[in-house]
């Protein structure tokens, strides 16, 4: 995987907004949302500040990436570690998650977004797993922008729930064992048809992926930022995208 990073200080940007949107912009992109704690604490505010600031900033990014031509947009919400967390802040998390899926679906419907929810649903309340499937019913003919929120989704989990998927299938004799190549493992995967993402954004200063899309992201350009979630904003994004498009994708050939 290819490192992207934040370059330091403020330079202004070769591109403008609607340049990148028609330039070599990433089709899909995948942002691992992180720093909502600390941009809290720096600012002597509760956690829990810190956690509505930045699913604040779940919508105006959304929007910007549509504006700039990204199909798909991937987020790393809650992981399947996450459910270590003090038992507060994780109902805090589930609370947020709740209001979401309640308030901002019609929203989204307006904008053409469809929602995918991405991870294992089986540990969340009745009621919860209810508001996921209904949010991808309302939202499934849309097609301007395609927002993938990973909730309760850990990599290593998605491979093996493939794998298990596959073995039964070719146990029940649906799948010949000699026709798997990754084509058809990619099918057995959380993000199945969608392609797999271009760029990954990591905010917060941290320089990992954290179990998130592991298959997925092989070839995935990787930037990350200092930039805590609730800060990252349409010019950081801006500033991403014009790393993305400052590099040269080989995936292992010699140009």
């Amino acid at each position: 995987m290819s490192e992207l990073q934040a370059p330091a200080g403020d330079r202004a940007l070769d591109l403008s907004p609607e340049e990148l949107a028609h330039s070599t912009s990433p089709r899909h992109v995948a942002i691992i949302m992180d720093g909502n704690h600390r941009w809290a604490k720096q600012r002597h505010l509760p956690g829990a500040a810190g956690h509505r600031a930045g699913a604040r900033n779940l919508k105006p990014i959304a929007q910007a990436c549509a504006d700039r031509g990204v199909e798909y947009l991937t987020l790393f919400a809650f992981s399947t570690e996450n459910w270590n967390r003090p038992s507060r802040e994780v109902k805090l998390l589930l609370e947020i998650m709740r209001r979401v899926l309640e308030e901002d679906v019609d929203e989204l419907c307006e904008k053409g977004v469809r929602l995918k929810i991405l991870g294992d649903p089986e540990r969340f309340s009745a009621d919860l797993q209810m508001l996921m499937k209904r949010a991808e019913q309302m939202t499934r003919d849309n097609s301007k922008l395609t927002l993938s929120l990973a909730v309760n989704y850990g990599g290593r989990w998605d491979i093996v729930a493939a794998a298990r998927e596959i073995a039964r299938a070719a146990t029940a004799g649906r799948i010949d064992p000699d026709s798997i190549d990754e084509s058809l493992f990619q099918q057995f995967l959380s993000l199945g048809e969608v392609p797999a993402p271009d760029l990954c954004i990591r905010t917060g200063g941290e320089h990992r992926i954290s179990n998130f899309l592991l298959w997925d992201l092989a070839y995935s350009e990787l930037f990350f930022t200092e930039a805590f979630w609730p800060d990252f904003d349409a010019a950081a994004l801006d500033q991403a995208i014009q790393a993305f498009h400052d590099r040269e994708r080989r995936f292992g050939r010699r140009v």
